[in-house]
């Protein structure tokens, strides 16, 4: 299974935590380092030092990392419009050598929106968006080198792009899609998709899911087409500990009242971890993003990377 670890900046973190923190991950034999994109803590608490723009700090980590994969989980269609956002994300590539993904959603949260200003329109708008931005981005990195690529859709038109910069790995980037939707979500994933994500539900609402995504595949003769198959993953919450004391510290922030949905959190020992790593493998589940709260608490994922990772096959 493969493992990375994710993160949310926005409950505090500045470009030096995130630093020191992918560092790590990247030392102790994980295989990638996520990062939401959100622009305002979920709760009330004033979140210092502020946010941190996920592209613009995945740029800098690019430079400064020389294994780990990179990436959003994920990246809100609200906030870039598509064409420079295929630019950006190519950019990143290329400074890391070939090792970005993007991931990419409807975005859902709409206090961050109207914080900074950002237009929040309703939730059909925002997946017919993110369709479009779809197309777009993986039509602009699939464009042959000399060519230019032209666009006419509901929200976005785009005329003789030259389609550069292109990005190191071909035809562009793996594009993470997830999400919780039943309809239009799987149809998504199946279509543009090289991983499909189930963030932070337990492994019946997993499977679930992943049920969902295999059907759309079949309907949209993703299998039949030759395509890659599609990476089923989860995302997983975490707070475990040598002990049941030093666990439960680290689920505390957990109980914070704030905007995020209900989420299933392995909190316990490094065996609980790896008891439900091996449930999620059981219905398809072949990579893991596991989310860690504390940037200062760099023992946790020293503890994760010592007594979870090697009892795994294929995280190093």
């Amino acid at each position: 299974m493969r493992v990375s670890i994710f993160t949310e900046p926005h409950r505090g973190a500045d470009y030096d935590d995130q630093l020191r923190f992918a560092r790590l991950v990247e030392d102790s034999g994980f295989e990638g380092f996520f990062r939401a994109d959100h622009y305002r803590s979920m709760g009330d608490e004033p979140a210092l030092p502020g946010p941190t723009d996920a592209w613009l700090t995945l740029a800098a980590l690019a430079r400064e990392t020389s294994r780990i994969r990179l990436g959003t989980l994920v990246t809100s269609a609200t906030f870039r419009l598509p064409g420079p956002l295929a630019v950006m994300v190519a950019q990143v590539d290329r400074m890391s050598g070939g090792r970005v993904e993007l991931g990419i959603g409807a975005g859902w949260f709409e206090r961050e929106h109207t914080a900074y200003g950002i237009p929040f329109p309703p939730v059909s708008e925002r997946f017919d968006r993110l369709a479009e931005q779809l197309e777009i981005v993986t039509g602009l990195w699939r464009t042959p080198d000399g060519e230019t690529y032209s666009y006419s859709g509901e929200h976005y038109r785009l005329v003789d792009a030259p389609a550069l910069p292109k990005p190191v790995q071909r035809p562009g980037p793996p594009v993470i899609v997830g999400g919780k939707g039943p309809k239009r979500t799987p149809e998504l994933a199946a279509r543009y998709a090289d991983e499909f994500n189930m963030p932070f539900k337990n492994v019946a609402e997993t499977a679930a899911a992943y049920e969902r995504v295999r059907e759309a595949c079949d309907r949209t003769g993703r299998d039949a087409s030759g395509r890659a198959p599609l990476t089923l993953s989860a995302g997983i919450v975490v707070a475990i500990g040598r002990t049941d004391a030093e666990a439960q510290r680290r689920a505390a922030p957990l109980h914070v009242a704030s905007a995020l949905p209900p989420e299933d959190p392995v909190v316990g020992s490094p065996a609980q971890l790896v008891e439900r790593l091996g449930e999620f493998a059981a219905v398809g589940t072949s990579r893991v993003h596991l989310r860690l709260i504390d940037f200062d608490d760099l023992d946790h994922v020293e503890l994760i990377a010592a007594e979870v990772l090697p009892q795994l096959d294929g995280t190093r």
